[in-house]
Order: structure tokens, then C-alpha cells, then sequence
């Protein structure tokens, strides 16, 4: 397991030394007409790194080396952002950074726990290989690691547009963002927390979670608080984006891209899974909500 983190890391290590060198070779005024400074270049550096993983995941055939990206991309992408326009010590700059960072260890300390070592790669990009057989190399590149590159980078405009804007006055926008991005996080925690004490259970009993089924804490209120949180943290960032002036296409396209691609792609293959696997999950949807959790709402009138 020790030796496959330290593969892991030196896979995105290489990654960032090939987006810092993206970085020195372009200004950061490069880019098509119109662009503002700072983002051609790191939407170039993103795929590049990005590229650098993929080699990985071809090398040791386990697409889930691009896992980590999604959580330690958008924590550099800020910091250099925030380089760009001389380390401001803004308050809103440094509230929607810290909330990024918490957001961003949180994230990749929960796929260090869950991730098993090489032998171990998500499901769903198996039956993604087993699906698009020789195309799958392409698949592979384009829907595992560049479209996800694709969403977080729109999801991180709102950071831009925060750091672009610094020094600007707080107001009650900020304090809405703040409390969305906290709530999230601990949403997020609390429904790793009681998964991860869910399957050591059944590990510790000898058994196995298949046919077994979480539905208490917070998977009581809803059947992906998981994702609810994730939601919620890319919201944050929105209504930290707005409350600096950013207009809406740039403050939420990413969290309305981010709530398409669970609710359209993510939740229906694990649902159609645990279908399959899980006996009462078709009676846990009848009671439960997919996503909100308006149950809870009105138990508690």
C-alpha cells in the first residue's frame, strides 16, 4: 500500500512539474483575444498535467490514479491565481481559499483511506473498459480525466473572480458562502465517516457491505448526502464569486456542471449498481430522497 502512494505521488509530482514548466514557458497574458490574464495558462498547464496522469493510468492500468485530481487541482490552480495578482491578504480572498483548502484535504485524505493500492480501481471505470473494449484507451482519456479536468476548472472561475477582486468590502453574501461551503464539509465528513465505519463493521464481522445496506445518520435524510455536500462546497465558491461582483454565467456554471454530471451520470450508475447488489435499496427509494433532504424538513415541522 506504501509503495502504491508513493507511485500516486510521484505520478502527480511529475504532473506539476510539467504545469510549472507550462508556466514559465507562457506569459500570463497568453491566450485567445478577450481572455483575462492568468486563466489560458492554467487551463493549458490543467490538461498537461492532466495528460501526465493519464500516462500513469495507461502505465500501471488503473484509471484511478486520476482520482486524487479532482480534490489536489483546484488548491494549486488558486495559489498560483493568487500569486498572479501579488498574495493579497483580502479577507474574502483568504476565507474562500482556506474554505478550499479545508475542502481540498478533506477530499483527498477520504480517497487515501478508501483507495486499496494498484490492485484496486473504481468500479465504474471497469465496466466502463469492459463496455467500450478497444476504445476504451480513448474513453479513457476523454471522459476519465479530461472531462472531469473540464468541470473543476469552470468550478474553480468563481476563485478568479475572487482573486481578480480583491479588496473589496465583505458583505452578507460572504457570510451565506461561508456557511454553505462549512456545512458542506461537515455534510461531506459526516457521510465518509459513518460509510467508512459501515464497511469496517462488516469487515470486522467477516463479512462483506454487498446486500447490506447504510441507511442511518445522515443517509437517513437522503441517499447521497455525499454529493449533496460536493454540491454545496462548489455553490460556496459560487456565492463567494458573486459577492466579489462576478457575474452569474462566471460565478455558478461550475456548480450547475458539477450538479449535471452527479445527477446525471454519477448517482444513476451507482444506483443502477446497488439495484443490483443491495436487497430493499428499491424500498430505501421509495422512502428516502435521492438528493435533498426534504424528509428531514418535514419531520421536523
Amino acid at each position: 500500500m506504501k509503495w502504491a502512494l508513493t507511485l500516486v505521488t510521484a505520478a502527480y509530482l511529475s504532473a506539476l512539474l510539467v504545469a510549472a514548466a507550462v508556466v514559465v514557458l507562457l506569459s500570463p497574458e497568453a491566450g485567445p483575444a478577450g481572455w483575462p490574464p492568468g486563466l489560458f495558462v492554467v487551463a493549458v498547464a490543467d490538461l498537461m498535467a492532466t495528460a501526465v496522469v493519464f500516462a500513469w493510468s495507461l502505465a500501471f492500468r488503473n484509471a484511478s490514479f486520476y482520482d486524487p485530481y479532482w480534490s489536489v487541482a483546484p488548491p494549486v490552480i488558486g495559489l498560483y491565481w493568487w500569486g498572479l495578482v501579488g498574495f493579497p491578504l483580502d479577507a474574502r480572498v483568504l476565507l474562500a481559499l482556506g474554505l478550499v483548502g479545508l475542502w481540498s484535504v478533506r477530499l483527498t485524505l477520504n480517497w487515501a483511506q478508501g483507495w486499496q493500492g494498484l490492485p484496486h480501481e473504481d468500479w465504474r471505470y471497469r465496466n466502463l473498459q469492459q463496455q467500450t473494449g478497444r476504445w476504451y484507451g480513448l474513453v479513457s482519456l476523454l471522459g476519465i480525466h479530461g472531462f472531469p479536468t473540464v468541470l473543476v476548472f469552470v468550478g474553480c472561475l468563481p476563485l478568479y473572480v475572487v482573486l481578480a477582486g480583491a479588496g473589496g468590502p465583505l458583505n452578507p453574501v460572504d457570510l451565506i458562502a461561508l456557511s454553505v461551503g462549512l456545512g458542506a464539509l461537515a455534510l461531506e465528513t459526516r457521510a465518509d465517516l459513518q460509510l467508512h465505519r459501515f464497511r469496517a463493521g462488516a469487515a470486522a464481522a467477516g463479512g462483506e457491505t454487498s446486500g447490506r445496506l447504510l441507511q442511518d445518520g445522515v443517509w437517513a435524510w437522503c441517499r447521497h448526502p455525499n454529493y449533496l455536500g460536493e454540491i454545496g462546497f462548489w455553490v460556496a465558491l459560487g456565492l463567494f464569486g458573486w459577492a466579489a461582483g462576478g457575474s452569474l454565467v462566471w460565478t455558478f456554471a461550475g456548480a450547475l456542471a458539477m450538479t449535471g454530471l452527479f445527477l446525471g451520470i454519477s448517482i444513476p450508475m451507482i444506483e443502477g449498481k446497488l439495484l443490483a447488489d443491495k436487497r430493499g435499496y428499491d424500498r430505501y427509494c421509495e422512502r428516502v430522497p435521492r438528493l435533498l433532504p426534504y424528509g428531514v424538513l418535514k419531520r421536523g415541522k
